[in-house]
């Protein structure tokens, strides 16, 4: 496969998380500075939630970080594996400032669980 046609297929891929984000439904169900309803001491950096009707690898909406740089779009994604829950999925970030992707990417980077950090 060529440079030019690895980047197509890379194109195609954030215009169609522009697309998923522009027909569902954003529902932040976990405000900046809250805490993991399971692990308290785990505190949000920044708004999250999901899109409704839509799902991801273990079963519940696709995951949404949201970020404040209004209107900047998808900006990025972290693929994250969770060797206790046992799966691996996507988190879309949304609006988000390189400063704020880097912390999300940490955020899911410690313990049992790992994550890679792609932007847009």
């Amino acid at each position: 496969m060529s440079c030019h046609q690895d980047m197509a297929l890379g194109d195609a891929f954030w215009e169609a998380l522009d697309r998923l984000l522009a027909i569902s439904r954003l529902v932040v169900d976990r405000a900046a500075a809250s805490s993991h309803p399971h692990y308290p001491d785990l505190i949000y950096p920044l708004d999250y939630g999901y899109l409704q009707d839509t799902q991801s690898m273990d079963g519940d909406g696709i995951n949404v970080w949201i970020g404040s740089d209004r209107n900047a779009g998808v900006t990025g994604v972290v693929v994250t594996v969770d060797l206790t829950k046992r799966d691996a999925e996507i988190k879309i970030l949304l609006d988000c400032t390189s400063e704020q992707m880097e912390r999300i990417h940490v955020f899911h980077s410690g313990g049992m669980q790992s994550s890679l950090l792609l932007t847009r």
